[in-house]
């Protein structure tokens, strides 16, 4: 039995999905077609396919990716990087975690922490009881806010403790990954893509 040899640092696109394979790029390379389970000669190895969501594993790490979407993971000696590409809007969306739940987030540098509507806080089992009240100015006017810590989040190869959020009496369209976690993140931005690295 052959046996595959550890890979350097990674970029790995979701290219499309059909049925239970996926499309992957690796590093730009030619489109590769997997079945779940199988293993690209680069060491990607595709987990699972659900709706245009899949899980490739590769550096011994787990990444989720929606269709469009690329990750960069490099081994533990190297520093570790996550690559957006941006929407038609112009908009970054990454998929992530907050306390072991997934949530999908969008990038925004105007908005000081991380925020969540009811819904998503109350699926993720975020205690609302233990929020300070506190208010908000959106567009929509100033709207009543819960000021909590979110035990963990992770984007990416990136898992972060102890961040400060703040939930919505109301749902939002999608929650937005704010300051509390870009602020802890160098973001290097080339025109459609964007690159977030960890300071801390």
């Amino acid at each position: 039995m052959g046996m595959t040899m550890p890979v350097g640092a990674l970029e790995v696109s979701a290219a499309g999905v059909f049925g239970s394979k996926a499309v992957l790029v690796v590093e730009g390379g030619v489109p590769r077609t997997l079945n779940v389970g199988e293993r690209t000669v680069d060491g990607v190895r595709l987990v699972s396919v659900d709706g245009d969501r899949v899980v490739v594993e590769f550096n011994g790490r787990r990444h989720a990716l929606k269709v469009g979407e690329s990750v960069v993971h490099r081994p533990a000696s190297e520093q570790e990087e996550l690559l957006l590409e941006a929407d038609s809007q112009g908009h970054f969306f990454v998929n992530g975690q907050i306390n072991g739940g997934a949530i999908r987030l969008i990038v925004d540098t105007g908005a000081s922490v991380v925020s969540l509507g009811r819904s998503d806080a109350v699926r993720l089992g975020i205690d609302l009881t233990r929020g300070v009240p506190a208010r908000s100015q959106t567009a929509g006017g100033v709207r009543p806010i819960r000021l909590v810590r979110l035990d963990s989040l992770r984007i990416g190869p990136f898992v972060l403790n102890d961040v400060e959020a703040a939930v919505h009496e109301i749902d939002l369209p999608i929650a937005l990954l704010g300051m509390s976690v870009l602020n802890r993140m160098e973001m290097v931005r080339d025109g459609s893509r964007m690159v977030l690295r960890k300071r801390y």
